[in-house]
C-alpha cells in the first residue's frame, strides 16, 4: 500500500556518543529511505541532529546546557547535517528541501499553511523534505522531545499513512529490558492510557533530548489525528520498508480515527485557547457524540476573556477537556444570555484537543 510515508530519525541514530555526525548511519538511512521512496512512497523524513552534530565543532567538549550554546551548536549543527544528507541522498538521485518548522509556526494558521503548501509541492516534484527545528531560534523546541512531538504534527498536517519513529530500541516493552532480559515487547498498541505511559519510563541517550515517553506522547498526537504509528529499529536493508509495511521490528500504534480536516488540526493541536467552557452531562453527550454546536442551557461555567472569533476549550462534567472550537461570543454574553435563549453560546467543533 502507497502513500505518505514520515519517517523520524532522532540524535542517537544519526550522531556519536560524543558528538559528530555518524555519516555511515546516514549513508543507510538514505539508502533506506530511497529504496522508499522508489517503491512509490511519497517520503517526508523529519530529523534531529543539529545542536549534536554541532557542539564539537564548536570547541565544547560535552553537550551544552545553556540555550544559547545549544543555538549556536545548532546553528553550526544544520549546515553540516544537510551536507551529509545532500550528498548521501545524491548516490540515489533523490533530491531533498530543507524545512525548518517552530511551535509558533503550528500556532500561526497562515503560516503553517504556507508550509503544508511548500511541502506537497516538493513531494509532488519528488523531492524528498527534511524537517528539523529551526533550534536556532526557537527558545521551547529545544525541550520538545529530540523532534519526536514535531513528527507526529507533520505526519498528521501531510494527512500521512504511517508515521515510522525510529529508536535504539525494537519498541515498547512491559519492563525495561535493559533491566529485566524477561521483559516482552508488545506489539500493538490501540489506546494510550497511563499504564503505557508508565511503562514508557523516561531518559534517553545522552546526546538526544527524548526518550520511550516522548516518543508515546507523539504516538498519541499521531492517532488523534488519524494517523497509525511505528516505534522501533531500523538497522538492516530493508528494515523501513517491513516497518513501512507493518511487519518492523517494534511496536505498532493502531487508530481508527480518520484524517483531520486542516481547520480541525490546528484547532485542536496548534491553537492557543483563550477560554474555557464547562458543560452538563446532556452538552457533553451532544457534542461528543453528535457533532453538535453548544447552547447556552448546557454551559455550567465560563472561565477567561474571548471574544467572537476565538478558540475556547470545552470541558465536561468531570473536567476533562473534551474538544475545541471558535466562540461565537464573548464571555459576558454568553454568562449573562438565559438557559432557554435558542442562541449558540460556542461553535465547539468537534476536534481532538491537545491536552
Amino acid at each position: 500500500m502507497q502513500g505518505t510515508i514520515v519517517v523520524k530519525i532522532g540524535s542517537s541514530s544519526l550522531t556519536s556518543d560524543e558528538g559528530g555526525l555518524n555519516r555511515d548511519s546516514i549513508a543507510f538511512f538514505a539508502s533506506e529511505l530511497a529504496r522508499l521512496q522508489r517503491e512509490g512512497n511519497r517520503v517526508l523524513l523529519v530529523t534531529s541532529g543539529a545542536v549534536a552534530a554541532g557542539f564539537r565543532a564548536m570547541g565544547y567538549t560535552v553537550r551544552p546546557k545553556l540555550l544559547h550554546e545549544k543555538q549556536a551548536s545548532a546553528s553550526v549543527g544544520q549546515a553540516l547535517l544537510m551536507q551529509a544528507y545532500q550528498a548521501a541522498f545524491a548516490e540515489y538521485g533523490v533530491g531533498i528541501g530543507q524545512i525548518l518548522l517552530t511551535r509558533s509556526d503550528f500556532s500561526n494558521r497562515r503560516r503553517i499553511q504556507n508550509a503544508q503548501s511548500t511541502i506537497e509541492e516538493l513531494l509532488r516534484r519528488g523531492i524528498l523534505p527534511v524537517v528539523n527545528e529551526n533550534d536556532t531560534v526557537a527558545v521551547d523546541e529545544l525541550k520538545f522531545g529530540d523532534n519526536d512531538t514535531l513528527s507526529a504534527l507533520v505526519a498528521n498536517l501531510v494527512r500521512a499513512r504511517r508515521l515510522l519513529i525510529l529508536t535504539d530500541t525494537d519498541g515498547l516493552y512491559t519492563e525495561d529490558p535493559r533491566r529485566n532480559p524477561e521483559a516482552k515487547r508488545i506489539d500493538r498498541v490501540t489506546e494510550i492510557d497511563e499504564h503505557i505511559y508508565r511503562i514508557a519510563g523516561g531518559s534517553g541517550s545522552m546526546v538526544g533530548t527524548g526518550g520511550m515517553r516522548s516518543k508515546i506522547e507523539a504516538a498519541r498526537i499521531a492517532m488523534r489525528g488519524g494517523v497509525p504509528c511505528f516505534v522501533g529499529r531500523v538497522t538492516e536493508p530493508g528494515d523501513l520498508l517491513q516497518a513501512a509495511g507493518g511487519t518492523g521490528r517494534g511496536t505498532y500504534f493502531d487508530t481508527s480515527e480518520h484524517n483531520l480536516p486542516m481547520k480541525k488540526q490546528w484547532l485542536g493541536f496548534h491553537s492557543q485557547p483563550k477560554g474555557l467552557v464547562t458543560v452538563d452531562e446532556g452538552a457533553e453527550s451532544a457534542l461528543v457524540s453528535g457533532g453538535r454546536s453548544l447552547l447556552p442551557a448546557g454551559v455550567r461555567e465560563v472561565a477567561g476573556e474571548f471574544h467572537p472569533g476565538d478558540v475556547i476549550e470545552v470541558a465536561g462534567v468531570n473536567g476533562q477537556i473534551i474538544g475545541r472550537g471558535s466562540s461565537t461570543t464573548n464571555r459576558g454574553s454568553c454568562r449573562r444570555w438565559p438557559a432557554s435563549a435558542p442562541t449558540k453560546c460556542s461553535a465547539a467543533s468537534r476536534c481532538p484537543a491537545s491536552k
